[in-house]
Order: C-alpha cells, then sequence, then structure tokens
C-alpha cells in the first residue's frame, strides 16, 4: 500500500504553526513578549536558514506546556486553532488529500512541530496518522522534555521508519509533499517527492532533480498534478 505524506506547515496550511502558537502566546500575555518575541523569530530564521538546533528549540517551545496546567494550555489551544489555524486551512489540500484517497493511499503527517499543536490540525483534515516531535507528558502535566527522536530532517526519516515497522506500507510508490529543504532527506527517500509553494533551496533542487512543483494557494488542486498522480498508478516514477 501507498502512502501520501504530507509536511505541515506552509505546505498543508498557509503559514507555520510552531510560530504562530508562539506568537498566540506572546499576544495573551501568556509569555513575556520581548523575550519570547525576539527567539520566536530567532528560531524561525535559523529553520528558514537551515541552521536550527532542534533541540535547543525545542528546549525553548516546550517550556510553555511546563509551565501551565493542561486545562489552561487546552483552553488556549482550541482558541488558537479558531483564530490562528483555521483562516489558514488551504481547500486545494483538502481536495489534494480526497484525491489520495480516492487512489487508495494513506495519508499521514509528519512535522517536527509538537504533537499538543499539530493533533487538532491533522483532525481538521481528517488524517489519522500523524507523526510529529512529542512532549513529555508526566502526572497530569507536560515536562517541558521531548520523547524519542525529535521529527526533523533525519528525524523525519527515522521516524517514519520506526512507524513503517508497524503498518504494511511500501515508500517506493508513496508520495511526499513539502515546502522546506529540511525535508530533502524524506523527499529523496520517497518515489514521488513533490515542492508544495517551495523554499528557493528546495525549488531550485526540485527543478534540478525535476520534480513537481505545486502550488496549494490558488484554492484548487492542480490539473496537471492531478493527472500526474493518476498516471502514476501506472507508469510514473519521479526519482
Amino acid at each position: 500500500m501507498s502512502l501520501a505524506i504530507f509536511d505541515l506547515d506552509n505546505t498543508l496550511i498557509g503559514g507555520d504553526s510552531d510560530y504562530l502558537w508562539g506568537q498566540f502566546l506572546i499576544e495573551k500575555g501568556i509569555v513575556d513578549r520581548e523575550r519570547y518575541e525576539e527567539a520566536n523569530a530567532r528560531f524561525y530564521e535559523d529553520y528558514k536558514n537551515g541552521t536550527l538546533d532542534i533541540v535547543q528549540f525545542l528546549e525553548f517551545a516546550l517550556r510553555p506546556l511546563a509551565a501551565n496546567p493542561v486545562d489552561a494550555l487546552w483552553r488556549w489551544r482550541t482558541q488558537f486553532i479558531e483564530e490562528k489555524i483555521r483562516p489558514l486551512l488551504l481547500p486545494a489540500a483538502v481536495a489534494l488529500i480526497e484525491k489520495h484517497r480516492r487512489a487508495g493511499d494513506t495519508p499521514i503527517i509528519i512535522t517536527a512541530t509538537n504533537r499538543f499543536v499539530t493533533e487538532p490540525i491533522a483532525r481538521l483534515y481528517g488524517i489519522e496518522h500523524l507523526l510529529a516531535t512529542t512532549p513529555e507528558f508526566e502526572n497530569g502535566r507536560y515536562t517541558g522534555r521531548f520523547v524519542g527522536t525529535p521529527c526533523f530532517r533525519e528525524g523525519k526519516v527515522h521516524r517514519l521508519h520506526e512507524w513503517l515497522a508497524e503498518h504494511d506500507h511500501d515508500l517506493a510508490d508513496s508520495w511526499f509533499y513539502s515546502d522546506s529543504h529540511n525535508d530533502l532527506p524524506l523527499l529523496s527517500l520517497v518515489g514521488f517527492p513533490v515542492a508544495v509553494d517551495p523554499d528557493e533551496t528546495l525549488k531550485a533542487y526540485a527543478e534540478q532533480k525535476k520534480w513537481p512543483v505545486i502550488t496549494l494557494r490558488n484554492g484548487k488542486c492542480p490539473e496537471e498534478h492531478a493527472r500526474r498522480l493518476a498516471k502514476s498508478r501506472h507508469t510514473l516514477r519521479i526519482k
């Protein structure tokens, strides 16, 4: 069976949920504005530049989970989803996911953003399988630490292989959609890599490799890509 694997931030949604969660915390006065905003912006630039220290970032990003009771966190998260995420959902992404479902593929989201933030977003798209960085939860509270391998760069490959050990799927006939050059390790592993509204580095690499480059920002699933998806069931494999 084949997978339709999707990055989340700036791929299935028109923004970065990790960065926006930080901005939400700032706006609501939950964290110190000056210190948190500077760090949040710096880490986001590091991510875009490919220089992010994921462990250092997670120590920063998971700290507010440990500092607050879970009932308040869940209440804030519901508000965050409605205010910041729902407006960024992409109809073209919904259509693309549905095309893969009709083709018999299993949709899965794989993201560096932690599961606390991303789980309700996956539900909005009706996607059951989510691989995300996992915050540690003990004795009814988040600890501020993470469990297992962070789901970032080569960590996505590691986490996906762990998942595949318990599921019957074939990466050679699977798709991966991403906007970021940070996902090149996984993009290079699947049979059908696709650059979605890519950053400049990924766009140049995709064009060199002759990978499809598509947009999901125009309201509909790209017709040419839909035809390519159908054709792939018979003849096409992109390498």
